[in-house]
């Protein structure tokens, strides 16, 4: 039984790459062997990773000076890889803070070098994105959050600045059309838009690599995984497979273009109910809303539980807001159909009017 999942992460897959990854769990292109048996070093494997990281490029379309990797270690180990790769011992790196995953990257990058919090959102529990700030012109990069999942806000417009951009898209890569190329480095735990949870997706321009002069560990320099392919040490092979799967599927559904009319469908429908339904209100300034993550609470926080139960009965799962904010936290990502959208507004609609 399938149902309508609004999880956070990992999220909802689209059906036919389950299916296929189903199919290849058994057996993997008529080898005899499973996905989860053959060599990384095998030609068989080594299309796959070969497809995932083009489907990127492609996908982005990327310039020439970009390679993709595929790394272990989620997001979190890219807060203190990125500075490690990118900024001097004396240097200093301007980070914009607009929630917990943002906040964890400065904590991370002060261990390299020194921060300047260039603007937060903290003061207000992060429920809004700065629009106002002044970035060091001798900064090595800015850092950004572009969607910030626990919150529900995100970056409608990229900040214009001189010195190199680094952004944190884990939760809303691919879900609409962006400048990719304004950025030195990108970097995204898949398990929201871009596949199963397991392997981090980096975009860095080889450009930027090499000008630091601290040594840096095998393994989390960049620039030992560009000259291996991704392949320095065994790579996620199952989550890399299931990647290039959800890659096909968003190419086939018109890649980021095609994608972003469907998530603003999903998003307008959703805010459209809660800013009209008396029982419910956003938590976020409504410039800065989140297409990926919808925040909401109750004015009457004594019905949540009963509203949580509500959803459960119609196969809505996923729904709980973060600790950190409380009410609701619908995740819009990709692959969750326009129709559990409806499903889960039908439902705010008809608990509102039990209520009422």
């Amino acid at each position: 039984m399938k149902v309508h999942n609004f999880n956070a992460g990992p999220s909802v897959l689209p059906n036919e790459v389950l299916y296929k990854a189903s199919k290849a769990l058994i057996d993997f292109e008529g080898s005899g062997m499973s996905i989860l048996e053959i060599g990384h070093r095998t030609p068989l494997f080594q299309a796959v990773l070969d497809e995932a990281r083009n489907l990127v490029k492609e996908l982005m379309q990327l310039e020439d000076d970009f390679e993709v990797l595929y790394l272990h270690g989620g997001a979190t180990t890219q807060f203190l890889q990125v500075p490690m790769n990118l900024l001097e011992n004396d240097g200093t790196a301007s980070y914009i803070d607009t929630g917990v995953w943002s906040n964890k990257a400065i904590k991370e990058a002060k261990q390299f070098g020194f921060v300047d919090v260039a603007a937060s959102s903290k003061e207000s529990n992060y429920t809004y994105i700065p629009k106002q700030f002044t970035i060091q012109p001798k900064s090595a990069y800015l850092h950004i959050t572009t969607n910030n999942t626990i919150y529900g806000t995100q970056w409608q417009k990229m900040p214009e600045t001189e010195v190199p951009l680094v952004a944190d898209m884990s939760s809303d890569i691919l879900s609409r059309q962006l400048d990719f190329n304004k950025f030195t480095l990108i970097y995204a735990g898949v398990q929201k838009n871009m596949g199963a949870a397991g392997t981090t997706m980096v975009a860095v321009r080889k450009s930027a690599l090499g000008k630091v002069t601290r040594k840096i560990p095998s393994i989390l320099d960049y620039r030992n995984h560009v000259e291996n392919g991704s392949m320095l040490n065994t790579p996620p092979v199952f989550a890399i497979y299931i990647s290039m799967l959800t890659l096909r599927w968003l190419r086939d559904q018109g890649g980021a273009a095609g994608i972003e009319k469907i998530n603003e469908k999903k998003a307008a429908l959703l805010y459209n109910e809660i800013d009209q339904n008396p029982l419910f209100r956003g938590t976020v300034a409504k410039e800065d809303r989140s297409r990926m993550n919808v925040s909401f609470i109750m004015d009457k926080p004594e019905l949540e539980e009963e509203f949580l139960k509500f959803c459960k009965k119609e196969d809505i799962v996923g729904i709980k807001g973060h600790r950190m904010v409380g009410g609701f936290r619908a995740s819009l990502y990709n692959a969750l159909p326009y129709d559990s959208v409806e499903v889960l507004v039908e439902a705010m609609k008809y608990f509102s009017l039990k209520k009422a």
